[in-house]
C-alpha cells in the first residue's frame, strides 16, 4: 500500500524562497515549498507553508491535501482526515486524495468498507491508478473477496509493470514472494523513504521464513514513519515466532496506541498473554477484540481456552458455543468444548463433540485421543483402543507430539493387558 500519494517536486527549496521575497502573497509558492519540505522530511515546516497558502487562498484543494499528508506523517490522524475531506469538498475529482483517505481508513481505522468506497472512487476518476488497484486488492482480500482481489492485482501488472511497489504487492498476493521482494527492493532503490515498501518487503521476507530480514525492514519503516501501526503489528508477529514474546507484546501495545480499533492486534496480544500464563490479561484483550468485531470466532475460541485455564468451565462452554455459531466448521472448537463437557461429567456430549471434530478434520489426532479417553472413562474399552490406535498412527505421521504419542501408546498397552 503506497503512502506516496502526491508527486514529488524537483525544484530547489531556495527557488520558492526567492519567489516569496518577490511576492509574499503567492499561495502556489508556499504550497510548493511545503511540498519540497515534505520531501526533505521537514513535516512541520511543510504544514506551516500549507497553512500560509490556505490563509491566502482558503479554497486551495492541493494545500489541504498536502497538509493532510504531512499531518498523517506526524500522527495527527484526525487532522489529516479533516484536511482530506476539505480537499474533496473543494475538488470532488481529486483521485489522489480519495486514495490517501482510503489508505488511512484501511491502515489507521481498519474500516475496510469505507476504504473500498474511496478506492472505487479514485479508480472511477483515474482508471489507470495502479496504486489504487493494489490497495483495493488488499481491501477486497480483507473483506473476503479473494477473486476481486486477484483481479485487482492482475490489473496492476497489466497497466504498469514498472510500478515496482504496486507490482510487488500484486506478486506477493499472487504467491510469487521472491518476485515481490525483487520488486520491493527496486522500489526502495528509487525511493528509499517510502515506509510502506519496507513493510511490504518485510512481509514477503517473513512469509519465506526470513524473520530477521523482515524485522530489519519493519525497523526501517518505523524509522521513516513511527506512526504506522502495521509495521509494529507485523514486527510483533515475527518477534513472537522467534520466541521473543515480551518484544512482541511491546510492539502490539504500540500498534494499539496508534490504532486502538484493530481487533487482530488485541487478539494476537491476548494469545501471548495466555501463552505466558496471564489468562486474565488475555481475556481482557479478547474482550476488546470481540467488542471491535463481534463475529471474531477465534477470539471467542481462545477466550474459551483462557476461561478454561482459570477454571470457569461454564464460561468456556459459552465461548465455544459462540465460536461454533459463527464458524460451525471449527474442529478445534468442538474438541475444546468436548474436553470441557467431559470435565463437567457429560461424557456422551463430549464424545459427540469429538466425533464432530473428527468429521470436520479426519486427521485431528488430538480429537481421536480425547474421544479415546471418554470411551475409556465409560469403560468402552474396544472403542477406546480403536481411537488410541488412530491417534498413535496420526501422531507418528505428523510428528512433533511425542508426549501425546507416548500417552496414547501407554493407554493401549494398559487396555490390552
Amino acid at each position: 500500500m503506497s503512502f506516496s500519494h502526491f508527486t514529488k517536486l524537483n525544484t530547489p527549496h531556495f527557488y520558492f524562497v526567492h519567489l516569496l521575497k518577490i511576492n509574499p502573497n503567492y499561495a502556489l509558492a508556499y504550497n510548493n515549498r511545503g511540498r519540497t519540505r515534505l520531501d526533505l522530511e521537514d513535516k512541520q515546516g511543510a504544514i506551516d507553508d500549507h497553512n500560509q497558502a490556505l490563509k491566502i487562498n482558503p479554497n486551495y484543494a492541493a494545500a489541504y491535501a498536502l497538509r493532510g499528508y504531512a499531518r498523517r506523517q506526524l500522527g495527527d490522524n484526525q487532522g489529516a482526515i479533516t484536511d482530506y475531506n476539505q480537499a474533496l469538498k473543494i475538488n470532488p475529482n481529486y483521485s489522489d486524495v480519495y486514495r490517501a483517505r482510503g489508505d488511512m481508513r484501511f491502515i489507521t481505522w481498519s474500516d475496510y468498507r469505507a476504504a473500498l468506497e474511496d478506492y472505487n472512487q479514485a479508480l472511477k476518476i483515474n482508471p489507470n491508478d495502479t496504486n489504487a488497484y493494489s490497495s483495493r486488492g488488499l481491501t477486497r482480500d480483507q473483506l473476503g473477496d479473494k477473486q476481486g482481489a486477484i483481479n485487482d492485482y492482475q490489473q496492476v501488472l497489466k497497466i504498469n509493470p514498472n510500478n515496482y511497489s504496486a507490482r510487488g504487492i500484486a506478486r506477493d498476493k499472487l504467491g510469487d514472494k521472491q518476485g515481490a521482494i525483487t520488486d520491493y527492493t527496486q522500489a526502495i532503490k528509487i525511493n528509499p523513504n517510502n515506509a510502506s515498501t519496507y513493510i511490504g518487503r518485510g512481509k514477503s521476507r517473513s512469509d519465506l521464513g526470513d524473520k530477521q530480514g523482515a524485522i530489519q525492514d519493519y525497523n526501517q519503516a518505523i524509522k521513516i514513519n513511527p506512526n504506522i501501526a502495521l509495521a509494529y503489528f507485523n514486527r510483533g508477529i515475527d518477534y513472537r515466532e522467534l520466541g521473543d514474546k515480551q518484544a512482541a507484546i511491546q510492539d502490539y501495545t504500540q500498534a494499539i496506541k496508534i490504532n486502538p480499533n484493530d481487533a487482530d492486534v488485541y487478539y494476537n496480544r491476548g494469545n501471548i498473554y495466555r501463552e505466558l500464563g496471564d489468562n486474565q490479561a488475555a481475556i481482557q484483550d479478547y474482550n476488546q477484540s470481540i467488542k471491535i468485531n463481534p463475529n471474531y470466532a477465534n477470539a471467542y475460541l481462545n477466550r474459551g481456552v483462557a476461561n478454561y485455564n482459570l477454571g470457569d468451565r461454564q464460561a468456556a462452554i459459552q465461548d465455544y458455543n459462540q465460536a461454533l455459531k459463527i464458524n460451525p466448521n471449527d474442529a478445534l472448537a468442538y474438541r475444546n468444548r468436548g474436553l470441557t463437557r467431559s470435565d463437567l461429567g457429560d461424557k456422551q456430549a463430549a464424545i459427540q463433540d469429538y466425533t464432530q471434530a473428527i468429521k470436520i478434520n479426519p486427521n485431528f489426532a488430538d480429537a481421536y485421543y480425547s474421544r479415546g479417553n471418554a470411551y475409556y472413562l465409560l469403560e468402552n474399552n474396544q472403542a477406546a483402543i480403536l481411537d488410541y490406535q488412530q491417534a498413535v498412527k496420526l501422531y507418528q505421521q505428523q510428528g512433533g507430539n511425542e508426549e501425546w504419542l507416548r500417552k496414547a501408546q501407554d493407554k493401549i498397552r494398559e487396555l490390552q493387558r
